[in-house]
């Protein structure tokens, strides 16, 4: 048993980073949308932005343990899988299906925060396949 929470540890901590990024996305897109009437696209850009760098520092010393020196690179590399997984997969989720739930009856709240739900689970499987295997990967060399 406790080979199994070890060998799963990187998914709880991930669970873990990822809720509260989650927490603090959510918070601000709901204060932009349904306070300031900002439109949902552009909340979720801002929303999604101000979450990253808290994401990142938390990803790499707190989830997959990374001692690598190469920030520069973690950062290029994570910034790309973050910010496609956000801005292109969320984005397409939300204005897609957000529509189909509306017409469904749905009011406007309800169907942007199923819309989120959906979309956030998407980059969040994108996120953590791509942080574990390429951006926070394991290497021989830790400087790399």
């Amino acid at each position: 048993m406790q080979e199994v929470v070890k060998k799963h540890a990187d998914k709880l901590r991930f669970t873990i980073v990822g809720s509260i990024n989650t927490a603090l996305d959510f918070s601000i897109l709901f204060i932009l949308t349904m306070l300031l009437n900002v439109p949902k696209e552009l909340a979720n850009f801002i929303s999604t932005s101000v979450s990253f760098l808290f994401s990142f520092f938390a990803n790499k010393k707190y989830t997959f343990k990374s001692t690598s020196k190469n920030l520069k690179k973690q950062f290029l590399l994570f910034t790309i899988v973050t910010l496609f997984g956000l801005w292109v997969i969320q984005t397409i989720i939300i204005t897609a299906i957000t529509p189909v739930f509306t017409n469904l009856g749905i009011n406007k709240p309800a169907a942007l925060l199923i819309s989120k739900l959906i979309a956030t689970a998407a980059s969040l499987i994108w996120n953590y396949t791509l942080y574990s295997r390429v951006v926070f990967k394991k290497s021989k060399n830790s400087s790399d």
